[in-house]
C-alpha cells in the first residue's frame, strides 16, 4: 500500500506515513447538536468511515476520535428560544445523529468525548497560551478570553486567507478583543444565560470557545501531534485555522495531515439550516435505504462537491441493485458449498481498486473497478464458469467491504426483517413506471385512469406528491 492523500494545508497531494509505523491516529470534528443531522452533515461522517476501513485493510491500528459539541452558542439561543434546556436539547439531538450514521453503516468512533465533559483540559490550554503571550483576559470585566491572533504571524497558513480578508464579522461580539481577528477562547458569563452553561475558570465564570473544545480534545485523546485531522470544507476557516493557530502556539505539533470533503449542494448552493435547504437522513434512509443514501454519498470523490437531487439517489439505488442481483445470481451458481476456486496469481484481480483508493480515495475509479468486476461476473454467470463467478463474488464483497456496503457486515443487520435495503431498487422501478403510466393517463385527460394509479400506490403506503419536475413518492411513516 502506498497511500497519497491531499493535505489541505500544504495544498499537495504526498505519501501519508503515519507518525507511528502501524498505527494511525485521526481526528474529525463532529456534529454541534442543535438540530437534526441532514445529508451535508453525514458525507463527512462517511467519507471518514471509507478512510478508517482502507487504513484497517493495510493492517494499520486505527484510532478514530470524532467529538460531540454540545454546549455552544447556537444551542443556547434555541434552547431560549424553544424552552427546552440546553443539555436536553443536546441529548435528543444527539441521539438522532447516531441514528443517521447508524442509518448509514457507519461505525462508531473510538472515542466520541463531549465538550461539557472536558472543560478542565480547555481551561489547562487556555492558561498556557496566556502563558506563552499569545492569548489575554478582556481588560472590560466581561470574563472574556482572546487568542491574540497578531501574536501568531502564522495565522491564516492553513485557509489561505490573507489578513484583510479575515475582518471580523459586523454582527460578532467585539467586547474586549485588541483586534476583530481576535477568536473567543473563554466566554464570560452574559446575563440571562443558564447557571448550568456555566463553569469556574480564572478569569470568572464562563464556558469555552468552539475552537478550543476540538484542540483540548485531539490533544487528551491523541496527544500533542497526531497523523490526521478533517471535517466539512466549511470548518477550514475559521474554526480549523483557529484550531491549528492556538495548538501550534501552545506548542502542540498538531495534526501532520489536514483533510476536507466538500459541501452536498441544492441548487448549486451549500446544504445548510441556515437556508433551509436541507435534505433529512431518515427520509433519505427510508425512500432510498441506507446502503444507496451511503453510495451517493460515498461515490464521488470527497473533494468533489455533490449535487442533490432525487435522480441522483434513485441512481445508487439502481446501481446497488445492479451489484446485489449478481451477487444473488452468483449465489445461485455456486449453491451452499463453500467456493474454494483454483489456484493462481490473481494479483490484478483488485489492482485497479487498489490503485484508485490509494490515490487520495479515488471512489469513482474504485466503484468503476467494482462494476467491472460486476460485468466479469455475469459474463461468467452466462459461459457457466463456476470459478470464474466465484472469484468474481469474492472480489465485489471485498470491494463492499471497504466500502461500507457489503450487506452481510454486521453495521447492516438493523435493516435485516425491515423493509429491506436490497428491494429498495426495484420498488423504486416499479414505482417509477406506474407513476410514467399516471403521467400519460394525465396528459391524455384519464382523469379516472390517472387517480386509480393514484389510489393502488396510497393503497400500497405510498404517498405521491406532484411538483414541477414530476410526481414524487414517499413512504408513508407509521
Amino acid at each position: 500500500m502506498s497511500l497519497h492523500l491531499y493535505d489541505t494545508a500544504t495544498r499537495t497531494k504526498t505519501e501519508f506515513k503515519p507518525l507511528v509505523e502501524g498505527k494511525v491516529s485521526i481526528y474529525a470534528c463532529g456534529p454541534t447538536v442543535q438540530k437534526p443531522p441532514h445529508l451535508g452533515h453525514v458525507r463527512k461522517e462517511v467519507n471518514f468511515d471509507v478512510l478508517r476501513r482502507w487504513l484497517e485493510h493495510a493492517g494499520h491500528e486505527v484510532t478514530f476520535v470524532a467529538n460531540i459539541t454540545d454546549i455552544d452558542d447556537k444551542i443556547l439561543a434555541l434552547s431560549a428560544e424553544t424552552g427546552e434546556p440546553w443539555w436536553a436539547l443536546g441529548y435528543r439531538v444527539e441521539g438522532q445523529f447516531h441514528e443517521a450514521i447508524r442509518a448509514l453503516g457507519v461505525r462508531p468512533p473510538t472515542y466520541e468525548p463531549k465538550a461539557t465533559g472536558h472543560i478542565p483540559e480547555m481551561v489547562e490550554l487556555i492558561a498556557e497560551l496566556i502563558d506563552a503571550g499569545h492569548a489575554y483576559a478582556a481588560d472590560d470585566g466581561s470574563g472574556d478570553v482572546y487568542f491574540d491572533v497578531a501574536s501568531w504571524p502564522a495565522y491564516g497558513s492553513l485557509s489561505g486567507m490573507r489578513a484583510d480578508e479575515m475582518a471580523s464579522d459586523e454582527e460578532a461580539d467585539l467586547r474586549g478583543k485588541r483586534d476583530p481577528r481576535d477568536f473567543a477562547l473563554w466566554k464570560g458569563t452574559k446575563p440571562g444565560e443558564p447557571a448550568t452553561a456555566s463553569w469556574p475558570a480564572p478569569w470568572g465564570r464562563g464556558r469555552p470557545g468552539w475552537h478550543i473544545e476540538c484542540s483540548a480534545m485531539a490533544g487528551k485523546y491523541l496527544g500533542p501531534e497526531f497523523d490526521i485531522h478533517g471535517g466539512g470544507l466549511d470548518l477550514r476557516f475559521p474554526h480549523h485555522e483557529n484550531e491549528m493557530a492556538q495548538s501550534q502556539a501552545a506548542g502542540r505539533p498538531f495534526a501532520r495531515v489536514w483533510m476536507h470533503n466538500a459541501w452536498v449542494t441544492m441548487a448549486g448552493e451549500k446544504m445548510s439550516k441556515s437556508l433551509g435547504n436541507t435534505a433529512d437522513v431518515g427520509d433519505a434512509v427510508a425512500q432510498y435505504g441506507g446502503r444507496a443514501v451511503r453510495l451517493y454519498l460515498a461515490g464521488p470523490h470527497y473533494r468533489s462537491a455533490i449535487e442533490l437531487s432525487d435522480a441522483s439517489l434513485a441512481e445508487s439505488a439502481a446501481q446497488l441493485e445492479r451489484i446485489d442481483s449478481f451477487l444473488a445470481r452468483a449465489g445461485e451458481v455456486l449453491g451452499e458449498v463453500a467456493f474454494e476456486g483454483t489456484t493462481g496469481d490473481r494479483r490484478d484481480a483488485r489492482a485497479a481498486f487498489t490503485a484508485a483508493m490509494d490515490d487520495d480515495l479515488g471512489t469513482p475509479a474504485a466503484l468503476a473497478a467494482l462494476f467491472g468486476r460486476v460485468k466479469d461476473g455475469n459474463q461468467a454467470i452466462a459461459s457457466g464458469d463456476r470459478d470464474a463467478v466465484g472469484w468474481a463474488a469474492v472480489d465485489v464483497t471485498w470491494m463492499l467491504g471497504i466500502l461500507g456496503l457489503d450487506p452481510a457486515a454486521p453495521e447492516w443487520a438493523h435493516t435485516q426483517g425491515a423493509a429491506s435495503d436490497d428491494l429498495t431498487g426495484v420498488v423504486d422501478a416499479l414505482v417509477g413506471t406506474m407513476l410514467e403510466q399516471r403521467a400519460a393517463a394525465r396528459a391524455n385527460k384519464d382523469w379516472a385512469a390517472a387517480d386509480a394509479i393514484r389510489d393502488s400506490l396510497a393503497a400500497a403506503g405510498l404517498t405521491i406528491t406532484d411538483t414541477k419536475d414530476g410526481a414524487r413518492w414517499s413512504r408513508e411513516r407509521g
